[in-house]
């Protein structure tokens, strides 16, 4: 059994750009992936992004370095990212990093969007 390839779509609930990524964020597998979707939303004015990684299997350094950088890329443009139903693994990984404190990380999607206002 292969791995799930990599993937990111982007959908709206108001003005909230909701990223659902899906797959490895790793190394050579999605991490440009998740940058370029990012950079594309915050270039056309996005400012308040939802990374949803309910379906993230596996995180890696490169995969940890995309978010910060995607963090940064969004803040200089005045935009936050916030995380969204984040899995048991891919949060011990981001606790381990100490980014825990960093991104403000919601289960349910409703509060999440709500939670820009």
């Amino acid at each position: 059994m292969f791995p799930m390839a990599f993937n990111a779509a982007v959908r709206y609930i108001g003005d909230v750009a909701i990223v659902d990524v899906a797959g490895r964020l790793a190394l050579g597998e999605g991490a440009g992936l998740l940058r370029d979707t990012i950079k594309d939303l915050v270039t056309k004015g996005d400012k308040k992004i939802l990374v949803k990684l309910k379906d993230v299997t596996f995180i890696d350094s490169s995969g940890l370095g995309e978010l910060v950088g995607s963090y940064a890329t969004a803040a200089n443009a005045g935009g936050t990212i916030k995380l969204l139903n984040v899995e048991s693994k891919v949060q011990s990984v981001l606790m381990i990093a100490k980014l825990s404190t960093v991104f403000e990380s919601f289960n349910n999607e409703s509060i999440a969007v709500l939670s820009f206002s």
